[in-house]
């Protein structure tokens, strides 16, 4: 994750495992020459920051103004070079085209329906599926991507991997779940553990939640 000591104000995700697991996959992900790299969701920019330092033109967005002063102030202080902008998802790069796009949406299933959620609660709360965003992302991200064009996205296998793999291959692309990692419940999904018990999302056994990251390309 580089050496930057992130600043992390209220509010904004802090880096975290399904980062981490994400910035794996980056590392090992080839980047054409000035790749034009989109890390959509990106709370302290750490992904963004990370990608720019392999030499990739970086657009960063989220739709918390705390997080696009965050990923500002955080790639300032890294000395590289990362376009920053405010919006939701796609929105403020409508109409360009990217080699790779990084998102690590909000994906942990919520009580309360399709309710969009407000505050800090953005960056993990994502409807009683965990898929508010990620459906939209499978929609929207193959008009996004060049040929050969990469998408790597992080979610929990509480919000079903397999939709996320189908839905980006009904579409056209080649999709994949590249990386898994067990952890610890971490204090969102602790807080709501009876819930998704209840709700068959976690069997009596689970006492670990398991990310993966999917890797989608559009054919050349």
């Amino acid at each position: 994750m580089g050496s930057v000591n992130f600043l992390v104000p209220p509010g904004v995700y802090a880096p975290q495992e399904d980062t981490a697991l994400l910035a794996g996959a980056l590392s090992e992900e080839p980047l054409p020459p000035d790749a034009a790299v989109l890390d959509v969701g990106t709370g302290t920019g750490a992904l963004a920051l990370a990608a720019a330092r392999r030499g990739a033109r970086v657009t960063a967005v989220d739709v918390s103004w705390r997080a696009v002063c965050a990923t500002r102030v955080n790639a300032a202080r890294a000395g590289v070079p990362v376009r920053v902008r405010r919006g939701d998802l796609f929105a403020p790069v409508r109409g360009e085209s990217f080699d790779l796009v990084l998102a690590n949406p909000p994906y942990v299933p919520a009580p309360g329906g399709r309710r969009r959620p407000r505050g800090a609660a953005r960056a993990w709360d994502a409807g009683d599926d965990g898929r508010l965003v990620l459906d939209r992302i499978c929609r929207e991200v193959p008009g996004l991507l060049r040929p050969g064009g990469v998408l790597l996205l992080v979610q929990s296998a509480l919000s079903d991997p397999g939709r996320t793999v189908g839905l980006l291959r009904g579409a056209g692309l080649k999709a994949a779940v590249t990386r898994r990692r067990r952890i610890a419940f971490g204090p969102v999904v602790r807080g709501r553990e009876r819930w998704l018990r209840q709700r068959g999302l976690l069997s009596l056994a689970d006492d670990e939640e398991e990310l993966v990251v999917v890797r989608a390309e559009l054919p050349v």
